[in-house]
C-alpha cells in the first residue's frame, strides 16, 4: 500500500499550494520534484522526533536533494540524494550557505549565501552558522551529500550549506571517509546502470561544539550511509555484484579506530535502531531497495 501513497495524495496537494515555494515542509511531497531524491519517492521511515525539520534543499529555484534536520542539535540527521556520474574532482570556491526557511518564511525558498555582515540571532537559534566552525581546530565541515557525487555546478554548489554538514574529525574526514566516498563514486559510476539513491546520516551521543559558553553544534559519534541501485551490471565481478542492489556502511567519527565498515543494509539498520531516535519500523529504502518485479504475482513463483 505504501507505493500508492503519492497517488492518493495528488488530489489533496492542491490545498497545500501556498507551501510550494517553502523549503521547510511537512512532507517531502509538498514540493514538486523534491521526492525525486528518494527511492520510490519515499523517505526513510521510523524517525519519530516531531521537532525534526524536513528541508527540500533548493538552489537556483530547483530542488536538489532533501535533508532531515535537527534544529536543536543544529546538524542534519541525514541527507538523501541521487548520485550523479562524475569524474570526482572537488570544487572549493562555492560560498557557504544557510537555510532562511528554518527561521522565517519568505517567498523564495532558496538557500542563501551567508552575508558578510550581521546575521540576525533568529537564524543562529535555528541552525549552525560559520562562527560555530571558525575556532574549532579538531573538526572540519563534513558533507553528507558530497560535491564529488554531483556533476553540475548548481548541484555541487547546493551541497555547500551548513544544513548538509556535520563536524567531522579532520583525520576521519580527509582519510577513511573521503576514501569511502571515492570508492562508492567509482563503484556506482562503473556498475550502476540506472539511478542510484544515497542516504547518509549520523548518530550522536551528546558531545557538542560550544561557543560563547553555549552548546551549539552536536558532534557525531558515527557516520553511516547506504545506497540503492536496482538496475546494475549483472556481469560485474562477484565481490561487486554482492553489494547490489543495496549496501550500507558505518564508521566512527574519531581520530583513531575510524575505519569504514561496509555491511548489508539490514545489518546497518539493526545498529541504527539501537543508536538513533527511531522506532523498530526503521527502513532506509522503500521495501529494502528490492526492485519491483515486472512479472505478475501469480507467475513469480515459477522463476
Amino acid at each position: 500500500m505504501s507505493m500508492l501513497t503519492p497517488l492518493v495524495l495528488i488530489p489533496v496537494l492542491a490545498c497545500f499550494l501556498p507551501l510550494m515555494s517553502a523549503t521547510v515542509v511537512q512532507d517531502f511531497n509538498h514540493i514538486e520534484r523534491c521526492k525525486d531524491s528518494l527511492y520510490m519517492g519515499t523517505p526513510p521511515r521510523g524517525f519519530t522526533d516531531t521537532k525534526l525539520k524536513r528541508i527540500c534543499q533548493r538552489y537556483a529555484d530547483r530542488p536538489r536533494y532533501v535533508t532531515l534536520y535537527d534544529p536543536q542539535k543544529r546538524i542534519p540527521v541525514y541527507s538523501a540524494y541521487t548520485f550523479k556520474k562524475t569524474e570526482g574532482d572537488r570544487r572549493v570556491d562555492y560560498p557557504w550557505m544557510y537555510e532562511p526557511q528554518l527561521a522565517e518564511v519568505d517567498g523564495n525558498g532558496n538557500m542563501q549565501p551567508f552575508p558578510t555582515g550581521y546575521l540576525h540571532m533568529k537564524f543562529e537559534d535555528s541552525q549552525a552558522v560559520l562562527d560555530d566552525y571558525s575556532d574549532v581546530v579538531l573538526y572540519e565541515r563534513g558533507h553528507l551529500n558530497p560535491d564529488q557525487h554531483q556533476s553540475t555546478p548548481h548541484d555541487r554548489a547546493a551541497t555547500y550549506t551548513l544544513t548538509n554538514v556535520v563536524p567531522e574529525i579532520r583525520e576521519f574526514n580527509i582519510g577513511p571517509w573521503r576514501e569511502y566516498e571515492e570508492r562508492i563514486r567509482v563503484r556506482l559510476n562503473n556498475f550502476c546502470r540506472g539511478t542510484a539513491y544515497i542516504v547518509t546520516g549520523v548518530t550522536t551521543r551528546g558531545n557538542m561544539i560550544r561557543r560563547n559558553n553555549q552548546d551549539r553544534v552536536a558532534i557525531p559519534e558515527d557516520v553511516w550511509s547506504a545506497y540503492c541501485c536496482t538496475e546494475y551490471d549483472r556481469n560485474a565481478p562477484h565481490d561487486v555484484r554482492i553489494r547490489f542492489p543495496t549496501y550500507g556502511v558505518l564508521a566512527k567519527n574519531a581520530k583513531e579506530g575510524n575505519s569504514v565498515h561496509e555491511m548489508p543494509l539490514q545489518e546497518l539498520e539493526i545498529f541504527l535502531k539501537s543508536n538513533l531516535d527511531v522506532d523498530q519500523n526503521l527502513q532506509i529504502f522503500y521495501d529494502n531497495c528490492i526492485s519491483p518485479s515486472p512479472l505478475p504475482l501469480y507467475l513469480q513463483h515459477t522463476i
